[in-house]
């Protein structure tokens, strides 16, 4: 197999595939009515975010079976922002940006990355966990980010890729995990697919 199916809205995840050199097409069910990706009550974060990726895989094969697509690898990822065991997903409004980025402030979060691919009947798993310290970010800071249109579609409120990189101190892991699909991980669970990246 060559080419896969891509279960997931994200532009950046597009992106890194594509700089990888991987086939793709979009592979996506109709939209779910409520709250996007909730968490179960109860659910430990490290647990959500690879629940929701796999999730969204075994849905991806279900609709390219239903849809009588073409059988390839359907491949799916979750990134969520974690700080003091709390999910921090998207921003729904103004307020609750500058909430998310007045927590991250000063502070260390991580950021998992949970991949997930059906292949042949097989689901495959991985996960990228990086650690991100950001510096103390000054009410302005916020307010002007805020004012760009950025952290609203970003786990976490920020985009380490764009103009959020600026708040970012340090970090101990993959810088495409923290985007949203991390490459190593990637060109592994492809492996198992038969896809060999350089």
């Amino acid at each position: 197999m060559t080419a896969i199916y891509l279960a997931s809205r994200s532009p950046r995840r597009r992106e890194l595939l594509t700089q990888l050199g991987v086939e793709h097409e979009l592979l996506l069910p109709p939209p779910a009515a409520g709250p996007d990706e909730p968490q179960l009550p109860g659910e430990a974060a490290a647990d959500y975010v690879r629940r929701t990726a796999r999730e969204k895989a075994l849905l991806g094969a279900e609709t390219m079976r239903l849809r009588r697509l073409p059988e390839r690898p359907v491949l799916a990822a979750d990134t969520t922002v974690i700080l003091d065991a709390e999910v921090l997903g998207k921003p729904v409004d103004r307020a609750d940006a500058i909430r998310i980025l007045q927590r991250l402030s000063g502070s260390e979060h991580e950021v998992h990355t949970a991949l997930a691919m059906v292949c042949r009947g097989q689901l495959h798993e991985d996960v990228s966990i990086t650690r991100v310290r950001f510096r103390t970010l000054a009410p302005r800071d916020i307010e002007r980010y805020c004012d760009t249109g950025e952290p609203y579609d970003k786990a976490g409120a920020y985009g380490i890729q764009g103009l959020g990189g600026v708040f970012v101190q340090h970090i101990s892991g993959s810088f495409t995990g923290v985007m949203g699909l991390p490459l190593y991980e990637t060109a592994r669970i492809l492996a198992l697919a038969g896809i060999v990246l350089p």
